[in-house]
């Protein structure tokens, strides 16, 4: 019988598991997808609808619950202002997972897990912008460079 085992240990200490299931939750909630194995995902799954349901509460007690258990008020601001206002009229089932196939080095099953309705920009969060106007400035300078060699 299976009495008292409430999640998987996936082969870890606690604080590593719980060090773990934060930083996923970090990341799931910036960029809104990530691509993890199976069992994390499944792992994953209920505490991120757990964090958006706490953050449909609009009180000072669930603000200070979701700053500990995410350590980062960025994300905790995020879920506040942005998510819960995106699924104020769902009540529940806030992520997805999608299977995806197998890793290349040991076979492990791949899982793409998500927040539904997803903001698709979310995954270009801290991907630089190429600055066109520097660049433009560079290749001009090159061309002429050229056109002065060559003349010589």
């Amino acid at each position: 019988m299976r009495h008292g085992f409430a999640n998987k240990k996936l082969n870890r200490t606690s604080e590593h598991r719980k060090a773990l299931l934060k930083n996923m939750l970090n990341s799931l909630i910036k960029y809104e997808q990530i691509k993890t194995t199976l069992p994390k995902a499944k792992f994953l799954k209920p505490q991120a609808d757990k964090i958006i349901t706490l953050g449909k509460k609009d009180n000072l007690h669930s603000t200070k619950m979701l700053v500990s258990k995410l350590q980062d008020i960025k994300s905790a601001n995020k879920v506040k202002k942005t998510l819960s206002k995106r699924y104020q009229k769902r009540n529940g089932g806030y992520t997805r997972i999608i299977k995806a196939g197998f890793r290349y080095g040991d076979n492990a099953p791949l899982a793409i897990i998500e927040l539904v309705d997803r903001d698709l920009e979310a995954k270009r969060v801290d991907k630089k912008k190429k600055d066109t106007s520097k660049d433009t400035n560079k290749d001009n300078q090159k061309k002429e460079d050229k056109k002065v060699a060559t003349a010589k």
